[in-house]
């Protein structure tokens, strides 16, 4: 009998903390990391001091498309002016690396590394929402074997690469991590 009335306290324990009762848990998707008072959002295009080209542009274009995305709630503008928050964003260093060769010594697959300043600020109360001086993120891209069939893979993995990193940063701001 004692043997049954454990069982049935611990399933009870395990379905409330799986259901979000429990003070420890919060479900994720609420979307409830910035202040309830922050409306508008202003993300000004990225500075770009590591002076790869139009790298800032995608990487601003992909947060914004992400914020939108993610929080059908907050309005995104590009000008801090009348904003409640502000995210800004300067790219540190953008690297390409061989990281994997073939039997002839040429690079197959290139390592993408970006370094990326990120800060939130809400302009209301003058306060830091969220800062990251050092957020490193890195993907990775293969280039064909043959001449033939051959593409610069460089702009597509750009591009993957800043849609990654907006989905983590805006999820991390957004969801309050």
């Amino acid at each position: 009998m004692m043997k049954r009335t454990l069982s049935a306290v611990f399933f009870a324990a395990l379905l409330l903390s799986v259901s979000g009762y429990t003070e420890c848990y919060r479900p994720v998707g609420r979307g409830d990391g910035l202040p309830k008072h922050i409306k508008t959002l202003a993300i000004p295009p990225f500075q770009n001091p590591s002076l790869r080209y139009k790298v800032e542009q995608r990487f601003t274009s992909a947060v914004i498309d992400e914020a939108i995305h993610r929080s059908r709630s907050l309005k995104i503008v590009s000008t801090p002016e009348g904003a409640d928050a502000v995210l800004i964003g300067a790219i540190k260093y953008f690297t390409f690396r061989p990281v994997l060769l073939d039997d002839l010594g040429r690079a197959r697959l290139f390592e993408i590394a970006i370094n990326v300043e990120v800060t939130v600020r809400d302009q209301t109360t003058n306060k830091v929402l969220f800062n990251n001086q050092n957020y490193v993120f890195r993907g990775e891209y293969e280039i064909s074997g043959d001449p033939a069939t051959f593409f610069n893979e460089d702009g597509a993995a750009t591009d993957r690469l800043a849609r990654d990193f907006a989905r983590s940063v805006v999820g991390t701001i957004l969801e309050g991590f």
